[in-house]
């Protein structure tokens, strides 16, 4: 890790009281998937995938811990095969109870340090469909924080999604990070 990436490290890794970042374990895999389901308005998955997830993808996902060790909030992620300087993020959800708090904005800081000190980083992608105005603050206030710009396009229309009426999903790429 590079001083610059250290000193952001520490600049961004503020928790609400009594929660922490950790890695996800396969353990943790059923309370993500309900946490995800109960945010309703993420695209649910199937709980097997979030199992998948946490044991193929815990390096570059994230779990919030309250004081028991139990998860509240996450980001997955994942480093784009094709632009290994990319991390694209997949879902965020934080545990009604836990909301307002700047946990995902935590969540998302803590995990995009820890994915630059381990691997390099310079862009972060995600896509958010229009309307969730949650998301698209979450994702702009992260680029702000970062002094990074924000590009927006559609990755997919509606009508490419074969299971009825979804609506698109705009890319935002966040970046350059960390210089």
């Amino acid at each position: 890790m590079t001083a610059a990436q250290a000193d952001l490290q520490a600049e961004f890794l503020e928790m609400p009281e009594g929660l922490r970042i950790d890695r996800p374990e396969v353990s943790d895999g059923a309370v993500l998937w309900r946490i995800a389901k109960d945010s309703r308005t993420l695209d649910l998955n199937s709980s097997y995938s979030y199992l998948l997830w946490c044991r193929d993808f815990a390096g570059t996902s994230a779990v919030a811990r309250d004081a028991d060790g139990a998860p509240v909030g996450f980001v997955t992620g994942y480093v784009r095969p094709e632009r290994p300087r990319t991390l694209l993020v997949w879902q965020v959800a934080v545990d009604g109870a836990y909301r307002g708090r700047g946990l995902a904005a935590a969540l998302l800081d803590g995990l995009t340090a820890r994915v630059a000190g381990e691997r390099g980083l310079s862009v972060v992608e995600t896509t958010i469909t229009p309307g969730n105005t949650a998301s698209e603050r979450l994702f702009t206030s992260y680029a702000r924080r970062h002094g990074a710009d924000v590009e927006r396009e559609v990755l997919f229309e509606a009508a490419q999604f074969p299971d009825g009426p979804h609506d698109p999903e705009v890319l935002y790429r966040i970046g350059p990070l960390f210089r």
